[in-house]
């Protein structure tokens, strides 16, 4: 980053093509960097999550201290498959999405203590990334398909993301949205997008981010903007 110190040699994309060892530690920084956030330390510096979106996939993490020098690097996430983007969380930790048929939501400790947990309750399918809505308790999502579905997860008990409504969006011509039950969350024989007539398709919708009460997302396909506003339902 713009005006970091780093040590003598370190490339940050070489590092981030998984090229070389991060400076001053023994890890290997992985391959086919991806969805990234970072994360305040209470000694003024930071951590840096990223995923991985190779076939091992799992995600990675860099603490840097005050001084913007490198202290630490360290896997936060493992046995898991291409984990394209997800998204931080309000109560600092980091979603990471598996980006196939399959895929899952991890909820991961950017500090590496505490073990890293799926969320099956936030639906089986191929996840791109999440954007919490402190205000209204949701979570949004986005799948990277091209008849892929706009999402929105609302915990039971906030903020575990354990157990909770998975919906996904249809949205009328005026650009009103009804939110609609997914009948069978793990897709056991139908994949979630396919499984209610008349869902939206966004597609391949990938980048999303919550904002002053409006959720945006990109889709790739058709080099889109969307803007749903979470108060009036549009």
């Amino acid at each position: 980053a713009d005006g970091v110190a780093v040590p003598d040699g370190f490339t940050a994309r070489r590092v981030a093509r998984g090229e070389e060892r991060v400076p001053g530690t023994g890890y290997d920084w992985h391959k086919a960097s991806d969805g990234a956030a970072t994360f305040p330390t209470r000694d003024g510096g930071w951590i840096l999550v990223s995923n991985s979106e190779e076939q091992r996939g799992g995600a990675g993490a860099m603490r840097f201290g005050p001084d913007g020098q490198i202290r630490d690097a360290y896997r936060i996430l493992d046995g898991t498959t291409q984990n394209c983007a997800g998204g931080p969380t309000p109560w600092a930790t980091w979603l990471s999405c598996e980006e196939y048929e399959e895929g899952r939501v991890w909820e991961c400790d950017p500090a590496g203590r505490r073990k890293a947990r799926v969320h099956d309750a936030m639906g089986v399918f191929k996840h791109e990334a999440a954007a919490v809505d402190p205000r209204g308790r949701h979570v949004y999502m986005t799948e990277d398909l091209i008849d892929g579905a706009f999402y929105r997860f609302t915990p039971r008990r906030w903020p575990s993301l354990s157990e909770g409504r998975l919906e996904m969006a249809r949205v009328a011509k005026g650009g009103a949205v009804k939110w609609v039950d997914v009948p069978d969350r793990f897709a056991r024989t139908t994949p979630i997008r396919r499984q209610v007539k008349g869902i939206t398709e966004f597609g391949r919708a990938e980048g999303i981010w919550f904002d002053s009460g409006t959720v945006y997302l990109s889709t790739t396909a058709d080099s889109r903007i969307h803007a749903y506003d979470t108060r009036r339902r549009r």
